[in-house]
């Protein structure tokens, strides 16, 4: 982990020790014998150090929190085990991605997120190809689907959001010609999202970056990587929720291998885009 990215997860753990604490800023500074100043600048957006060793020691030991929890170097600590009462766990996609999604993403901000997106990326996605997709969850989840997308899409745009993707060329292909689970979805809807995934991936490039790889040689099921923080699976109509660093760290290095083997890289993709959608039909 950068220097940067472990200070800003530092900060992040710490505002959430002082949440616990039920203390304000000024007592909870007075707690771990520093001014407000000094926890003020430790908290700043600004703020590039970590704090000396005498001060996170005091943190931990007076609110009983583990010290390498509070460095990231493990998810394990009183606190997280009160937040994430296990390192992996199943719920109901139905019921709860809506509600958890823009959560995990808000939370990861300052980090990279990796994604293998089920069909394509959610925020390249129109109304129409949403609706598609959702319908069998019901009109509310359509519309809460496609209200998602959009607010995914306004994150991107924040300046410094860093988002990469990876998919096979053969499930855009799929896409593009109406096959597969797309040969109910007319050539006009499909044409109108290509476009919509042109003029997106020029305007948000090269904070997002899409690649494609060869599904004939190698395969991935979809999983999301929120920086550091904990990683989603998808499996159905169930997904899994990781939060232990040592898995973490091994799809980000699944997530490596894809992007190694992609034989279309973000430079290109408008290229692929462009061609695709000349055949869509």
């Amino acid at each position: 982990m950068k220097l940067q990215e472990r200070v800003t997860l530092f900060q992040n753990r710490l505002e959430q020790v002082i949440a616990q604490s039920g203390l304000n800023r000024s007592k909870f500074a007075t707690s771990i014998s520093v001014d407000r100043s000094t926890l003020s600048q430790l908290l700043s957006v600004a703020n590039v150090r970590l704090p000396r060793a005498d001060t996170i020691a005091s943190i931990a030991e007076v609110h009983q929190i583990s010290i390498d929890w509070l460095l990231g170097l493990t998810q394990q600590g009183t606190l997280a085990t009160q937040m994430v009462e296990e390192a992996f766990d199943v719920d109901d996609f139905a019921d709860t991605i809506f509600d958890k999604h823009l959560q995990w993403h808000r939370e990861a901000t300052g980090y990279k997120i990796r994604y293998v997106p089920t069909t394509l990326p959610d925020l390249l996605k129109t109304e129409a190809v949403a609706e598609y997709e959702f319908n069998r969850y019901g009109s509310g989840k359509v519309n809460q689907s496609v209200r998602d997308n959009q607010l995914l899409l306004l994150q991107q745009r924040h300046p410094g959001s860093e988002l990469e993707t990876c998919t096979t060329i053969q499930s855009l292909r799929l896409f593009a010609n109406g096959q597969g689970i797309w040969k109910d979805l007319g050539v006009a809807e499909r044409k109108a999202q290509l476009q919509r995934m042109i003029e997106l991936n020029q305007e948000l490039y090269p904070g997002f970056r899409w690649y494609l790889f060869d599904g004939k040689e190698t395969y991935s099921s979809s999983f999301t990587i929120f920086g550091p923080l904990r990683a989603t699976l998808f499996i159905g109509n169930l997904y899994a929720v990781v939060n232990s660093i040592e898995h973490i760290r091994k799809l980000t290095a699944r997530f490596d291998d894809l992007i190694r083997m992609a034989i279309v890289h973000p430079h290109e993709i408008q290229v692929t885009l462009e061609s695709l959608t000349k055949e869509c039909k």
